[in-house]
């Protein structure tokens, strides 16, 4: 029998949530897993239909090129005529990259799917010396200039190289991240070096164009020195997380998943915990100092094939779309934020699969949630309290709509809860679920195996969650 409990939702309007949460995140990923070769039709010359289709459906707020890749990344070498663009050595992730897809195709990309565009630049390889001054491929070392020439590339109607290449409108790119997990190699920039050059990256592009939003970066503990030394340049601070939900245990490598399902539920959904000491501690380090917070990568990382055969399932889905709650309730101060690495034909982590060759694109459990939220989500947070330790719950408004958004953690038991808006009187409603059996896997042999269910509301002061569900509860009041 479901077990009934109260979710009451106090409805004056907090903080803003940003579009930019449900960001998604593109790098070409070479041998490991062809994330952008194969969503790019060289025979046409243009993005794959179905990548595009399914991009738009699942509707990011912004997407992101960048990466380790932005290292020794060369954007001229991606730009002007095709037959004369220089392929690339992908230094990190193996292989080649033809550079047939660059800045003009990227940008092409946001604008079909209505995405906002972030550029990560090539901030001096990061002080790594060894993709800097490789033994193949050239010097991969980008200065402040050459960032400044390419958001002069992208953003000045009067771009000489721009127009010469047959662009004559401007390509509007808004956002640029300076510096891309900096702080996570020892031989790289220290985070004296790394403040003092951002300054220097920072003026060289606002020079170019004012307008632009700036992160750099800020993880390990750099905000507080990146933010006293150049913050009068910076909108955000980046930071990444990568993580294994449970280090010490093997349950969810490999396969181990299935031989306990139960220990497998349990972790997965203790892993926000782990994601918010991390949130909290970054969170402390920028608070009170005006800048947002963008965490521009983010994923589960879990060994096994394809980086964790466990990411196909629906179990998965469910925590991540704890880890989104979790982001609402931080979005006053995280403004970007990512679960996945987007698009590919391998990896697990990404939100997008790829089947090659040919074969149609189609969503992970990381995106279902992600859309899901995405497209039924008021403008500003709301308070929502009382609900039990079985339901995970946010609250947002637009207007005279409230939406809850609804995770039932409790792998097997329907949680029935009664809804009430403070001060107001509900006069209609609906629900959007996506519920299925924890164990439920999206395989290319069953893409649509999960999907949403609209459901009227018929009871406006009820309703039931299933087990291991995730809802949207629209409320006109």
């Amino acid at each position: 029998m479901p077990c009934s409990n109260s979710i009451v939702v106090s409805p004056a309007p907090r903080h803003e949530l940003s579009p930019h949460l449900y960001m998604q995140f593109m790098e070409p990923l070479g041998t490991t897993d062809g994330s952008v070769e194969a969503a790019w039709d060289h025979q046409n010359e243009a993005w794959r239909p179905d990548l595009v289709e399914v991009t738009r459906d699942l509707a990011p707020g912004m997407l992101r090129w960048g990466g380790c890749l932005s290292s020794y990344y060369r954007w001229e070498e991606a730009v002007g005529p095709r037959s004369e663009r220089r392929p690339m050595l992908n230094l990190l992730w193996g292989g080649v990259e033809s550079n047939q897809i660059g800045t003009v195709e990227f940008v092409d990309f946001c604008r079909q799917v209505e995405a906002d565009a972030l550029f990560c630049v090539n901030f001096e390889s990061d002080g790594r010396l060894g993709w800097a001054n490789p033994r193949v491929g050239g010097n991969r070392c980008g200065n402040a200039e050459e960032a400044a020439r390419w958001v002069s590339y992208c953003n000045r109607e009067d771009d000489i190289l721009r127009r010469s290449h047959e662009h004559n409108e401007e390509l509007r790119v808004p956002f640029w991240q300076i510096g891309n997990e900096t702080s996570y190699d020892p031989n790289g920039f220290d985070v004296e070096t790394a403040a003092q050059k951002t300054v220097e990256f920072a003026q060289a592009i606002r020079a170019v164009d004012p307008s632009v939003r700036l992160i750099g970066w800020g993880d390990d503990g750099w905000a507080p020195r990146m933010i006293e030394v150049a913050g009068e340049y910076l909108d955000y601070v980046a930071f990444h997380h990568m993580f294994h939900p449970s280090p010490d245990d093997p349950i969810l490598d490999g396969t181990n998943y299935r031989r306990d399902p139960q220990k497998t539920w349990e972790v997965l959904m203790n892993a926000v915990s782990i994601h918010e000491r991390k949130l909290l501690k970054v969170r402390s380090e920028v608070e009170g100092t005006g800048k947002k917070l963008a965490l521009t990568e983010c994923h589960f990382a879990i060994n096994g094939r394809d980086r964790g055969d466990v990411m196909a399932s629906w179990a998965v889905g469910v925590s991540y779309a704890r880890m989104m709650l979790l982001h609402q309730r931080h979005g006053d101060l995280l403004e970007i934020a990512t679960l996945s690495d987007f698009c590919g034909t391998r990896w697990q982590v990404n939100s997008v699969i790829m089947p090659t060759p040919g074969g149609r694109s189609y969503l992970l459990p990381v995106a279902h949630v992600m859309r899901l939220f995405r497209r039924y989500s008021g403008t500003h947070a709301v308070e929502a309290r009382g609900f039990p330790a079985t339901l995970d719950v946010t609250a947002s408004r637009t207007e005279n709509r409230v939406f809850l958004h609804v995770v039932n953690i409790s792998r097997d038991q329907a949680v029935t809860a009664t809804l009430q808006i403070e001060g107001h009187t509900v006069r209609a409603g609906r629900v959007w679920e996506l519920a299925a059996d924890p164990e439920t896997e999206i395989l290319q042999s069953c893409p649509d195996v999960i999907q949403v269910v609209e459901k009227p509301l018929e009871n406006t002061n009820q309703w039931t969650f299933p087990a291991a569900s995730v809802s949207v509860v629209e409320l006109e009041i």
